[in-house]
């Protein structure tokens, strides 16, 4: 099915290649197409039915074009022979971008390396606020209700059916703790247009440049937010501390920003991860991520709630 649709896809790109390889297979389908006669390779995205709208994936080309305009080595979007940013083929919506060839960051592990992901990331929220948004722009927003509302962008974390009485009674005092200091504090934190998944495979060294990828989940959030996704990963091993520290300096030299509700936000990363393997348990090992998701995302719970009080 997806082959078939991939063949159909290409034809609105005028592209007819002699190599296509399914690359990635989570939230989308990634493939990458490779043409001999001009040595291009691109990403062709299968996006996940009733996952993006067409909307939502104009809006995030659009916003591509405008960040790479701004000087950010990110994947670009490459629009049809009919100039249309993405196109409906089956049940999919299917777009192309150029494909960029690097390995993760996590390969090289380099304090300079983090730095220059911290540094990076602060660009790409100056650029997003510099930046005059079009009057159709539509993404997902990480916002109060995005994290802790009734019904959150990645699932009702409290509800997973795996936690015991005493993690889920944890997890909803920490929903309406969190609610509560965020409605307080939402004028005064920094929000705008995020990446929302700057985990190490979504960023890539080749060279002495680093490209940002994958900006599926992308939308309007908390900068926090934004910088607690890669140092969430990055606590995920011991002894990555200095690669944090670099991070965040990488950052704040690049763009002000105040810290002292980074743990809030930790926290709330932790639970959307709850949140998300839910609808996935089918999975393979999906089991053993639901019970490592659970236990730090109670472990930094705690941390806050303790902190906080």
């Amino acid at each position: 099915m997806s082959q078939t649709v991939v063949s159909n896809a290409l034809k609105h790109w005028g592209i007819h290649s002699d190599s296509i390889k399914l690359v990635a297979q989570r939230e989308n389908l990634v493939y990458r197409i490779s043409e001999s006669s001009t040595g291009n390779t691109y990403a062709l995205r299968l996006h996940r039915p009733g996952l993006r709208s067409e909307a939502e994936l104009r809006s995030e080309s659009q916003w591509l074009n405008a960040l790479s305009t701004s000087g950010l080595d990110i994947a670009l979007p490459v629009a049809t022979t009919n100039g249309a940013w993405c196109i409906k083929t089956g049940d999919y919506w299917v777009d192309m971008q150029v494909w960029l060839q690097g390995d993760t960051i996590d390969h090289h592990a380099q304090a300079s390396h983090y730095s220059t992901l911290g540094s990076a990331m602060a660009r790409l929220h100056d650029a997003s606020d510099n930046w005059a948004l079009p009057h159709d722009f539509e993404r997902p927003e990480w916002d109060r209700d995005g994290l802790v509302g009734e019904s959150p962008l990645w699932g009702r974390f409290w509800d997973n059916p795996k936690l015991n009485a005493e993690q889920r009674l944890l997890l909803i005092q920490f929903r309406q703790a969190a609610l509560l200091h965020l409605n307080e504090q939402h004028c005064a934190l920094d929000y705008g247009l995020i990446h929302a998944d700057l985990v190490s495979e979504n960023v890539l060294i080749n060279k002495h440049s680093l490209h940002l990828i994958d900006f599926d989940d992308s939308g309007f959030g908390y900068r926090l937010f934004d910088l607690a996704t890669t140092v969430l990963r990055l606590q995920r091993l011991p002894g990555q501390e200095h690669l944090v520290d670099a991070l965040i300096a990488g950052y704040v030299n690049e763009r002000g920003l105040d810290l002292g509700t980074l743990d809030l936000f930790l926290a709330l990363r932790a639970c959307t991860y709850i949140g998300w393997i839910v609808p996935r348990a089918h999975e393979p090992e999906a089991a053993a991520r639901c019970a490592r998701f659970i236990k730090n995302g109670c472990l930094y719970v705690e941390r806050w709630l303790e902190d906080a009080a």
